[in-house]
């Protein structure tokens, strides 16, 4: 129970130091995160549809590469949680 109230004390105690972090840039960094994936996946699938038409195969690169910039996008998107959600380190 301790710990537990002590873990509390200390995230309202780093949430005070960051006070320049308002719902705004919350609201921010979640379209931050939205684009970081939606770039890299459309990407893909303009590519794709460019090398099925140029190239046509009995493989849909269109789909290849979807998938692989939805992966990328994700890969990038936790990248931003994750280096934000690192405390500071002054």
């Amino acid at each position: 129970m301790q710990n537990q109230i002590g873990h509390k004390e200390d995230r309202k105690l780093r949430a005070r130091q960051r006070a320049d972090r308002t719902i705004w840039f919350g609201l921010g960094m979640f379209g931050l995160i939205g684009w970081s994936v939606a770039i890299p996946t459309l990407i893909g699938v303009f590519v794709g549809l460019w090398i099925d038409e140029t190239f046509p195969s009995r493989y849909s690169w269109t789909l290849m590469l979807l998938i692989a910039g939805v992966a990328l996008g994700c890969l990038n998107a936790w990248r931003w949680i994750h280096e934000e959600s690192q405390p500071d380190r002054d």
